[in-house]
């Protein structure tokens, strides 16, 4: 980032310094003293016109704790109403879609995964926002949202549909306890996470700890993201620079094997391991390893069920092949945008400033527990956060390092189920990498005919 657009970034979170800040989040967490929101500097005169009126925003169940934060704040400062409704992760589309065929057209604003953009965008449901965002640039300040992240997640066909609320990364947790205890320094290369949790499988598993909780379950959120550490750390990525798939490449089979090189020393066992099962173990001492999102560190340290607080820390993504530097694939992550449809599109773009804006964001990402990853270059290099949590800022910088989106085009999501259907058939052990990856391949070259 230039000196110009720190100094911009600076300015204009000092002029907004009554926005929300850790210090007044209270209740372990999740509670919010809303006043401070009041004056947050990023809202029009609109928003405070129309006190009484409520609008519905549906939002994913893992960000519905963020959400809840912002509504409170949003309607402390304008007197609106917002009712948040949480569905399940894979369901977003669907519901959006009822809505607006029903004829019912209950939201006016969402949250989705970035990687179903093409598709909403597509079937009708997703409004083009890109005119607002130049409106109101200067309360938004756009050029503070880290660049391999704010692409993905909103520009279609050179518009932008939506402003980036969860910026989802992965890096690589280890357990400094079990480390120190059989004499092993964290991986830097794939080739080692393979040695060290075969050490420490063969070392302690009589005990039951293993040296991986490795997240091999048929979820596309959840294999696809291991295999995509992998693939982005190898050198490749998902499409060519021509849009083709690129699952052919010597970089995505070397990514396959090596995680099918992870799974015998993993945690039993992989092919039936979802996010909570990893998460328990690392946390519950039994993983010495895992790879997980950003804020994992914060569940390690502050979550009352930790048996590793003070026993834990976080390294970038290991490299593979010829790469040198990491990479941080952009596995999951959730941006918010206004439905096409709706009849309160002016509330709904000022609810979704101020959620997505410089000083709230950095609120919910120094909160235990809102699920909150970084977006924005200001909330990433903040001392508040690195006071929060250095460990986690540390190795979250690898965003900013050419981070590799999924595919997000119209097809993607059917893209995407098609690749976390191989790669379960391969984890379990029924297909080799060569097959997996072969077929994945057949698969999107089909899709995208």
């Amino acid at each position: 980032m230039n000196t110009k657009t720190q100094t911009k970034i600076q300015t204009k979170q000092q002029s907004t310094a009554s926005a929300l800040s850790r210090r007044q989040v209270l209740g372990g967490g999740m509670g919010v003293a809303v006043g401070a929101a009041l004056g947050s500097g990023v809202l029009s005169a609109r928003a405070y016109a129309q006190a009484g009126e409520t609008i519905t925003v549906l939002m994913s169940q893992p960000q519905v704790g963020g959400a809840r934060i912002v509504a409170k704040a949003f309607e402390a400062e304008t007197g609106v109403n917002v009712e948040i409704v949480p569905v399940p992760l894979d369901q977003i589309q669907q519901q959006l879609t009822l809505d607006l065929q029903s004829g019912a057209k209950r939201f006016d604003a969402f949250d989705y995964w970035y990687i179903s953009k093409g598709s909403l965008v597509e079937t009708g449901v997703l409004e083009d926002i890109t005119d607002r965002i130049e409106a109101d640039k200067d309360e938004i300040m756009p050029e503070d949202f880290i660049a391999t992240v704010y692409d993905p997640y909103s520009l279609y066909k050179d518009r932008r549909y939506a402003l980036p609320f969860d910026g989802d990364t992965h890096a690589l947790f280890y357990n400094t306890e079990i480390f120190e205890r059989n004499g092993l320094a964290p991986p830097k290369t794939w080739d080692e996470v393979i040695t060290t949790s075969e050490a420490i499988t063969k070392a302690e598993s009589a005990n039951g700890i293993y040296g991986m909780a490795l997240m091999g379950i048929r979820a596309p959120l959840q294999n696809i993201s291991v295999f995509a550490n992998r693939l982005a750390n190898y050198g490749g990525e998902f499409l060519d620079a021509d849009g083709r798939p690129a699952l052919d490449s010597d970089a995505a089979l070397m990514a396959a094997q090596n995680l099918v090189a992870t799974v015998p020393s993993a945690l039993p066992t992989p092919a039936e391991t979802g996010f909570d099962q990893a998460l328990t173990a690392f946390v519950g001492g039994r993983a010495a390893m895992t790879e997980g999102w950003i804020d994992l560190g914060a569940y390690s340290e502050d979550n009352e069920t930790s048996k590793i607080a003070g026993k834990w820390d976080v390294v970038q993504l290991p490299v593979g092949g010829s790469q040198t530097e990491s990479r941080a694939p952009l596995n999951a992550g959730w941006a918010l945008g206004i439905a096409a449809y709706g009849n309160k599109k002016d509330l709904a773009w000022e609810f979704i400033k101020l959620a997505s804006s410089a000083k709230m964001h950095l609120d919910l990402l120094t909160t235990t527990g809102s699920g909150i990853d970084p977006t924005r270059i200001s909330a990433l290099t903040s001392p508040d956060y690195e006071a929060f949590n250095a460990r986690s800022q540390r190795a979250a910088s690898a965003s900013l390092n050419g981070a590799m989106a999924w595919p997000t085009g119209p097809q993607a999501p059917r893209m995407l189920e098609s690749l976390s259907e191989q790669l379960a058939i391969m984890i379990s052990g029924e297909s080799t990498p060569e097959e997996a990856m072969e077929l994945a391949q057949r698969s999107w070259e089909r899709l995208l005919r």
